[in-house]
This record gives C-alpha cells, sequence and structure tokens, in this order.
C-alpha cells in the first residue's frame, strides 16, 4: 500500500484526529477499500459522535451497494459486500451480554465477514479481544468530529483482516 495513507488513525497515545463529517467520510471510505475480512471494528463513542456515518462510508468503501441504515431496532444489518458479507450491529438497545445469543452472535463471529459494531460495550466480555477499535467524539458547537484508533489486539487473532 506504498503510497496510500494508513486505514488506521493515530493511536491514542498521540492524540485525536480531528475531521470534519466530509473526512470522516472520505477516511471511512479509504478504510473500507482497504480492510480484508474477517475482521471485527467497533465505533464507540456517544449519540450524534458519526458511528453510523463512519459506518455508512466503511461499507460504502467496502463494496456494499445497498443503502446502510442504523440498526437500532433490529440491532443487526447483513448487507452483501464485495469481498463478503458484512454485518453492521448497533448494541445500544441491548440490556445484557447474555441477548447476544438471540442475534446470531457466534455465527456472526465465526463468519468470514467484515463485522462493524456500534455501542461495544455492551457486549461485555463476550467482545473479542482481536478487534479494531474506533473511538468518536463530537464537541457541541465544534464542526469536527475526534476520530481515534483506541488500541487494541489487531492481528493476534481470527479478526487481523486489517490492511
Amino acid at each position: 500500500m506504498a503510497g496510500h495513507p494508513p486505514p488506521i488513525p493515530p493511536l491514542a497515545a498521540r492524540g485525536h484526529l480531528a475531521v470534519t463529517e466530509e473526512e470522516l467520510t472520505a477516511w471511512g471510505e479509504r478504510f473500507g477499500r482497504a480492510v480484508r475480512p474477517p475482521l471485527l471494528v467497533t465505533l464507540s463513542g456517544d449519540l450524534g459522535a458519526g458511528k453510523t456515518t463512519l459506518v455508512r462510508a466503511i461499507c460504502r468503501g467496502y463494496g456494499v451497494p445497498n443503502d446502510v441504515t442504523s440498526p437500532t431496532f433490529t440491532l443487526v444489518h447483513e448487507y452483501a459486500g464485495v469481498r463478503s458479507v458484512v454485518y453492521h450491529l448497533d448494541l445500544y438497545r441491548l440490556r445484557g451480554p447474555e441477548e447476544l445469543a438471540n442475534l446470531g452472535w457466534e455465527d456472526i463471529l465465526d463468519a468470514e465477514a467484515l463485522v462493524l459494531i456500534e455501542w461495544p460495550e455492551h457486549a461485555g466480555v463476550l467482545l473479542p479481544l482481536d478487534h479494531v477499535p474506533i473511538l468518536l467524539q463530537h464537541l457541541p458547537g465544534d464542526p469536527t468530529r475526534r476520530l481515534l484508533y483506541a488500541g487494541g489486539h489487531v492481528g493476534e487473532g481470527k479478526f487481523g483482516g486489517h490492511a
């Protein structure tokens, strides 16, 4: 990937990357073009931080032809991507990790897929350590989003498909 910007934003120790919504979308599309399944990406941040916007951009870059919407009420959306299936989970309404079994959690994690999870903290101890954690922050009155790769265990297990 010589000549291409790295798909992973800076580590937390290096500070936040402030981006506009357009830049966030462009970065998400580049990230989507660069990643390979299987890969688990978690997106954390307050309501309105840009999680679904980033998921939409990643899916577009990954070759998902459908409109990507938030699965807030259905909890899981499945899309056909060019390289694999994409699972988009929104765990905001989950009352506890024990409810994950009803979503087909094990099957989703066993699939050779791109898995994008909003509100991953609701998965508790059932969230695999091997994932790409992204934190988004939005400050009121600030047109930028703070994008942060929050560390993690990328590539140490099944979900090591980053570029």
